[in-house]
């Protein structure tokens, strides 16, 4: 089951739950048990639990993956208009375009103050002991908004 939907399904199990726990606070007001107050935190949890679930599975969005590419994390963003992943020197061009186009797919536009952002994938290579030199393979240009 996808994660989002597997939230979609456990928000109105815990939104059942935390009316079911609210009705039975009220009994413990109305019998004045010794847990009432302990309900109040659970029930008043679960339905935040509830609320939380569906608001996450309406807004989920799962990554792009594209075919031929491999995982490329993140070295550096400078949360404006440059991001850069790091991959083995030694790709092949198509891998480096196909991961390219997963980066680029990948990038949220929220909080950035450029409108388009560089992508750089770059490879390590040596250059002699324990010394490397930067080597970018690939760039590519996604505009956002």
């Amino acid at each position: 089951m996808a994660f989002d939907q597997l939230l979609l399904t456990a928000a109105p199990w815990l939104g059942w739950s935390g009316l079911g726990l609210g009705a039975l606070t009220a009994v413990a007001f109305l019998a004045k048990w010794g847990i009432r107050f302990r309900l109040v935190g659970v029930s008043s949890f679960t339905l935040l639990l509830a609320v939380s679930c569906w608001a996450f599975g309406v807004s989920y969005t799962p990554p792009v993956v594209v075919e031929g590419a491999v995982r490329a994390p993140i070295v550096f963003d400078n949360g404006n208009d440059l991001v850069v992943a790091q991959v083995p020197a030694d790709l092949a061009p198509t891998t480096v375009q196909a991961t390219l186009e997963q980066l680029e797919g990948n990038l949220r536009g929220s909080g950035r103050s450029s409108s388009t952002v560089l992508v750089r994938l770059r490879g390590i290579k040596a250059e002699g002991d324990g010394l490397g030199r930067p080597v970018i393979l690939g760039e590519a240009s996604k505009t956002l908004r």
